[in-house]
């Protein structure tokens, strides 16, 4: 299988389940998420879903239960909506890296804070 189907059969898993999610799948465990990357193997089989989402651990727990749950019914309309012969089998991820990046900046945020009080503190003493 070439990388380049497996790329534009990802791009339209990803963008058919952020789709579901905001507006058919109704579980309320299933709190505001975001699909960051489809990982699909070579034969199309098992696709590897990842997903960002922002709020406590309790609710991220809800969410991956909620996901868990609905991914046979996910799975049932992706095979109606690509036509591709195996409607490949859906795990759920949750992807840290955004939850990363907020840290990070959060960070950045507080350096440039302390960088420009003590700037302004120079200033003031000159």
């Amino acid at each position: 299988m070439s990388q380049a189907r497996i790329e534009r059969v990802s791009q339209e898993i990803k963008k058919e389940i952020g789709a579901m999610l905001h507006g058919e799948i109704k579980d309320p465990r299933i709190g505001f998420i975001t699909i960051t990357k489809v990982e699909l193997s070579r034969d199309l089989h098992l696709a590897k879903v990842y997903f960002s989402f922002l709020g406590t651990d309790k609710q991220l727990r809800d969410t991956q239960v909620g996901l868990q749950r609905s991914r046979g019914f996910i799975r049932k309309l992706l095979g109606e909506r690509i036509k591709i012969r195996y409607t490949p089998e859906i795990i759920f991820k949750f992807d840290k890296n955004l939850e990363y990046s907020v840290h990070i900046q959060e960070v950045i945020d507080k350096i440039k804070l302390k960088e420009e009080k003590d700037a302004h503190e120079r200033k003031k003493s000159n």
